[in-house]
C-alpha cells in the first residue's frame, strides 16, 4: 500500500505486536510467559549450582578437619554434625535439594541434570584452588567436555512437555 492510499475499511486492520499483547512466533521474539520461564529457570539453576558448590566445599572442609571416618556404626557420622563446617555443608545441601526439587517441578529432567552438572566443573576448580587437589590433564579434558555439554543443553528450552494443561 502506498502512503497516498487509504486502508480498506472492509479489511481487518493489522496491528503491531505491542498493540495486541502477543508476539508473532518464528521472529526471534519470545512470549512474555516463555521469557519468564527462561529467566526463572536460569536464576534457580544458578541457585542449585551455588548451593551444591558451597555445600560441597563446607562438607569437604569440615570432614578434612575431622579426619577419615571409617566405621560401620552411624555414631561417628552423627558426631560429625557437631563440626560447624559439616553442619553448614548439610544446610547448603538441604537448600540444594529443595531448589533442585523446585526446578524439576517445571523444567525437564533432560534439561535440569545436564545444566546443573556445571556444579561438577566448579567443584573441581574449588578442589584445586582451595584444597590443593591435583587435577590431571585427563580430568581437565573431561571438565571441558562437561562445560561444552552444559552450554549446548542451556541453548535448548527448559520445558518441552505440557503438564496439567500448562506448558
Amino acid at each position: 500500500m502506498h502512503i497516498s492510499e487509504q486502508p480498506d475499511p472492509q479489511q481487518p486492520r493489522q496491528s503491531l505486536p505491542e498493540q495486541t499483547g502477543s508476539v508473532p512466533q518464528g521472529m526471534g521474539w519470545q512470549q512474555p510467559e516463555e521469557a519468564r520461564l527462561i529467566w526463572k529457570t536460569v536464576v534457580v539453576s544458578l541457585v542449585v549450582i551455588g548451593f551444591n558448590v558451597i555445600g560441597s566445599y563446607a562438607l569437604t572442609r569440615g570432614l578434612r578437619e575431622l579426619g577419615a571416618i571409617v566405621s560401620w556404626s552411624p555414631l561417628p557420622y552423627i558426631q560429625a554434625f557437631a563440626d560447624p563446617w559439616v553442619s553448614l555443608g548439610v544446610l547448603f545441601m538441604i537448600g540444594w535439594l529443595i531448589s533442585r526439587l523446585a526446578l524439576l517441578s517445571w523444567a525437564d529432567l533432560s534439561y535440569v541434570l545436564p545444566v546443573t552438572a556445571f556444579s561438577y566443573v566448579l567443584n573441581a576448580v574449588t578442589g584445586a584452588v582451595y584444597f590443593n587437589e591435583r587435577v590431571t590433564d585427563l580430568q581437565w579434558a573431561g571438565i571441558c567436555l562437561i562445560t561444552v555439554g552444559v552450554a549446548l543443553v542451556a541453548l535448548t528450552p527448559p520445558e518441552t512437555l505440557e503438564v496439567n494443561g500448562r506448558r
